[in-house]
């Protein structure tokens, strides 16, 4: 039960990407990430993809949400 339950966190931390691995998803620049975090969707900005905050600097983006925020450019 033990193993199953540490491949379950395993899968699901690998779909919790850091600002550079998401960036290097999604093929834009690190800088390109913290402005959009910052400037948000403003009208002369495009809407940036889904983040998560975990404490007061640490930022991940989930893989669904990278991959929702793509088609959305299609």
């Amino acid at each position: 039960m033990a193993r199953k339950k540490q491949e379950n966190l395993k899968h699901i931390e690998t779909q919790a990407y850091t600002e550079a691995e998401a960036a290097k998803y999604i093929g834009m620049s690190r800088s390109y990430l913290r402005q959009a975090r910052m400037s948000g969707s403003l009208h002369s900005r495009a809407t940036p993809p889904k983040h998560l905050k975990v404490g007061k600097k640490t930022v991940r983006y989930l893989k669904d949400d990278l991959d929702e925020w793509l088609v959305s450019w299609q």
